[in-house]
């Protein structure tokens, strides 16, 4: 999967115009980009970007690629990043890396936003991967409790929904975010109306963001074994 990954990533730097502003995403296939990036920057290219993680701004600048942050630069031309899964109307899960809320703040400050993916991250229905539910810590339990809540009512919906749980560090303690959030990992299966969820989710009190993205991704570029499938959003 990790050359497809690169594959998707080398057809997306095609996009990069010299002067650009761009967001960089988090994860594995993001962190190709900037790779890739870097070699760009290095040999003259010039750009600047804004990270979406702690992660990501240490390797750009360890590459050497200029940084800067969206209050400095509030408009961007492009965002790249990756997702955890996407459908044929390029409405996305992300925050499998934890990054989500900055994804989608840098994603929405862009002009466009495209992803790239290995073939095995495109689904026919969203819901395969866990999504991901940044939580604040005040009242966290209560928050949690709500989240299930709104998946029982999913459940009797769909059929589907198997619980939501608190996404752990290795030394037991929960993952916190850089922003000092917690994240919940809710496991809803097919998600046939990502809008209605997104909606339901954003209602709930405690909920700092979730992993559904609708409407912002423009074009993905998907890496399989026969090449790279370019998706336009309709």
């Amino acid at each position: 999967m990790d050359q497809h990954k690169r594959i998707a990533a080398e057809a997306a730097i095609g996009e990069l115009e010299s002067g650009m502003r761009l967001g960089l995403g988090t994860g594995s296939t993001a962190r190709i980009f900037v790779e890739l990036l870097g070699r760009k920057v290095a040999a003259g290219f010039e750009c600047i970007c804004v990270p979406t993680s702690t992660e990501t701004a240490v390797q750009a600048r360890e590459l050497g690629i200029p940084l800067t942050d969206l209050d400095a630069c509030p408009n961007l031309d492009l965002c790249v990043d990756g997702a955890d899964e996407l459908n044929d109307a390029l409405e996305l899960i992300k925050g499998g890396g934890g990054a989500h809320l900055r994804e989608k703040i840098v994603a929405a400050a862009a002009a466009r936003m495209i992803v790239i993916a290995d073939r095995t991250k495109r689904v026919d229905v969203l819901g395969r991967f866990a999504l991901p539910i940044e939580i604040e810590p005040f009242g966290a339990g209560v928050t949690l409790g709500a989240v299930r809540a709104l998946m029982a009512r999913h459940r009797k919906r769909t059929g589907d929904a198997r619980g939501a749980d608190w996404r752990m560090q290795a030394n037991g303690d929960r993952l916190t975010t850089d922003g000092g959030h917690y994240i919940a990992d809710a496991f809803f299966g097919r998600i046939s109306d990502p809008e209605t969820l997104a909606s339901e989710l954003n209602a709930l009190p405690g909920i700092i963001e979730h992993g559904l993205f609708i409407g912002l991704c423009r074009r993905a570029y998907i890496g399989g074994p026969d090449g790279v499938e370019i998706i336009e959003q309709k």
